[in-house]
Order: structure tokens, then C-alpha cells, then sequence
């Protein structure tokens, strides 16, 4: 079966994705990872990182995938020692020269190539496989037939692929937009997503100065620097055929809930495709609920599908609320809650293997367990529910 791999922007998301159906996560550590305004890993989160992994019999990589300039990787050294006590199974990177480094403190970590590095061909493949290189995450330009070809000629060669999520406008993630207009490097970890924003262009006439004359594709604004996402999930067959090992999510500075819906979702089209039956398409819908723009799938088949810019902006359809915790009393139960519930709201439950439970019968407690209209982010409070709900549920409401 092909490996379900998927982001953990924090702690929290790492536990989230694993519960809900990964097989392996992806994650940045506090330094040196291409999603710096994640949140990240950090170095105490070590014992907690390694008990996950072990808890699910999971497989986790790390991202050190940045560009080095040289002032930065002369401090590599000293940092991966602090590093050495986390259970990685892989690392992924684009800079080949960091391997030396690398090999000092995990000699027996497999390596695995960014889709920053840009690999598309069959050859570049094999370089990096006879260099140590164990995976290549191929560049999202690659088609299925390409994929195919690299997979042929390069035995023992794994492939990962992204499967779902935002789509760069460069190529590959090689910008120099967010760095030109605010001084973030997208190269450095730090993109601005500038790609995302609403432009309005003007003409100006030479004889006319100070006269601007807009050019509007609709509503005022145009959106053709914004790609379409990536939704493969009614392909996994293809993708099997093509010779993918491992699906890849984007999404490391999503949300919780992004990471939840989605991974669930792949996970039951993945025991489907295993168990020859359609028993995920309830769940595939579920997708479509999560904040994202107009789907495509990408360059797999042939460009046609992302060569026009994404209309309108994010679809959302569900709000996050948050999620449940303890059961304090019966019935009563702790929340982790991120948005306002209030009483009134029909609430829903989702959980890995529970599809939806509704609930409009249900009370709001503060912190002394006394009912309230509403409760907060940031407060101690407590739902009441004669729902079968659990630990580690996530509550939604439409939006």
C-alpha cells in the first residue's frame, strides 16, 4: 500500500494527523525548515515527537530543506547535535552539501530530496539515488508518465508525490515575488504568499500622467497569479500504476482541522482502493468543507488542468471550533477550543473513524461547570453533551 504522509506544522498537528490516519508526517524543526512561520517542532517537544512515533508505529521526516547561505550552514553542526535525540526515520533536504553534516549525527537516517531540488527527469533521479539519496519527492511539474519513466529506470528509487493542497505560481516553489514585495524569502522559509493577494492593475497614458485607467478581470481585482490546488483523491489508482510510493498533503501552515479532514479523507479512499469498494466517498465530500480554492489535479495528466488562474477566493464552508478533551464528569467533557461556541449553534463531531454526529442538545459550562451562553478561547470550559463522543474529536460548526 501506498504510504499516507502528511503535515505537522506542531505538535498538535502531528498528533492530530497520526490519529486520523497518517502513516507518516513531515515536520520542521524551530530552525532551518522552508515553513518558517509554522509553528514547528521544538527541541523540548523531543519525548513527546518520539512517543507519538512509537504509539502509532509511525514513520516521521524531518524538513531541512532550505537553501544554506554560509553563515547559516556553519551553525548546522551545532544544532543537529542538540537534534540527535529525535526518532527520524528520514530527512528531507535540498542541498546535497549539507550530507556530510547530516551523516555525523544520523549515519543511518534515510535522505530524502525536496521537491525544491527541482527533479524531473529520469537522470537527475538516478544522480541523486547514487548519492545516497533513498526518495525523491519529484518536482510538481512531473506528469504521471514521467513519474512512471523515473520509477523504470531508477530500480529500488522511491517516489513521493504531492496528492493535495496549494499549488505554487513559480516554478516549483522557486519565487522571488514575496521577497520583492516584503522582504520575505520564499527560498528562506518565509513566503508571504504574495501570489494569494488581490492585484489591481492600472494603465497609465504618457500624455495623461497621474491617470490610471484599471485593467479588472472581475469584482475589481485580478486573480491570475493564484494557482489552483491540488486534489487527487479520485485518482489514487493512477497514481498506484504511475509507481508512487508515498501521497504527500501539503499543508504544514494549515490548520489543525485541514489536517484532520483531509488525512481522514485519504485514509478511507486508500483502504478502499486496497479493498476494491467506493466506502470513502462520504468522506472524499468531506474535502470540499475544508477552507481551499477551485481544485484541479495539477500536471499529472497534462497542464491543461492548472494553466488558468484560480476564480474567487477561499471556499469555506465549516469553522472550526475546536476540539474535545477530558471527560471530567460524565457527560462533561473538557475542550481545547479555539473559536467562540455558543449555546443555540448545532454543533457537529467528527472523529477519525466517526463520520459526522450532530448536536443542537448540549450546554456550555465555565469553569466552575455552571451553564453560559457562550464560552471562549483562552477560558477553562467545559461542554455538556449526551453525545458518544471522544477524546481528541474536533467540533465544527457551518459556517
Amino acid at each position: 500500500m501506498m504510504e499516507l504522509l502528511s503535515p505537522a506544522g506542531s505538535l498538535d498537528k502531528l498528533r492530530t494527523a497520526l490519529a486520523y490516519g497518517a502513516d507518516a508526517a513531515y515536520m520542521g524543526l524551530s530552525d532551518f525548515s522552508l515553513r518558517a512561520n509554522a509553528e514547528n517542532i521544538s527541541l523540548e517537544d523531543k519525548d513527546e515527537v518520539n512517543a507519538l512515533k512509537k504509539a502509532y508505529g509511525a514513520k516521521l521526516y524531518c524538513a531541512l530543506n532550505i537553501f544554506f547561505p554560509q553563515s547559516e550552514v556553519e551553525s548546522l553542526d551545532s544544532y543537529l547535535e542538540k537534534v540527535e535525540g529525535f526518532d527520524f526515520d528520514g530527512f528531507i533536504l535540498s542541498d546535497p552539501g549539507i550530507i556530510k553534516i547530516l551523516r555525523r549525527h544520523f549515519p543511518n537516517a534515510e535522505l530524502h530530496l525536496s521537491t525544491q531540488a527541482n527533479c524531473l527527469n529520469s537522470y537527475t533521479a538516478g544522480f541523486y539515488h547514487d548519492i545516497g539519496f533513498s526518495r525523491i519527492i519529484v518536482s510538481r511539474e512531473c506528469s504521471l508518465a514521467d513519474i512512471r519513466r523515473i520509477k523504470d529506470l531508477n530500480p529500488g528509487l522511491e517516489v513521493e508525490a504531492f496528492i493535495h493542497g496549494a499549488m505554487c505560481m513559480a516554478y516549483s516553489g522557486r519565487c522571488l515575488l514575496s521577497k520583492y514585495l516584503t522582504g520575505r524569502s520564499a527560498n528562506q522559509g518565509d513566503c508571504a504568499h504574495t501570489c494569494r493577494w488581490d492585484y489591481r492593475l492600472a494603465l497609465e497614458e504618457s500624455q495623461r500622467p497621474g491617470m490610471y485607467m484599471p485593467i479588472a478581470e472581475s469584482d475589481g481585482y485580478t486573480s491570475i497569479l493564484s494557482s489552483k490546488d491540488l486534489c487527487m483523491i479520485d485518482h489514487l489508482a493512477d497514481l498506484k500504476a504511475a509507481g508512487v510510493d508515498s501521497l504527500k498533503i501539503e499543508g504544514r501552515m494549515k490548520s489543525l482541522y485541514y489536517v484532520a479532514v483531509t488525512t481522514r479523507a485519504y485514509r478511507k479512499a486508500l483502504d478502499s482502493l486496497e479493498r476494491g469498494d467506493d466506502d470513502y466517498l462520504k468522506y472524499r465530500d468531506e474535502i470540499f468543507n475544508v477552507s481551499h480554492r477551485e481544485f484541479s489535479t495539477g500536471f499529472f495528466f497534462d497542464s491543461e488542468a492548472i494553466s488558468s488562474a484560480a476564480q474567487g477566493s477561499y471556499i469555506r464552508n465549516y469553522r472550526f471550533l475546536g476540539l474535545i478533551s477530558k471527560e471530567v464528569q460524565p457527560g462533561i467533557w473538557s475542550l481545547d477550543i479555539r473559536n467562540q461556541i455558543q449555546s443555540g449553534l448545532t454543533l457537529e463531531y467528527i472523529g477519525p473513524d466517526e463520520f459526522c454526529i450532530q448536536d443542537s442538545d448540549y450546554q456550555t459550562l465555565n469553569e466552575n461547570l455552571e451553564p453560559v451562553s457562550h464560552i471562549d478561547h483562552c477560558q477553562v470550559c467545559y461542554l455538556k453533551t449526551g453525545k458518544r463522543v471522544k477524546e481528541g474529536y474536533i467540533i465544527r460548526v457551518q459556517a
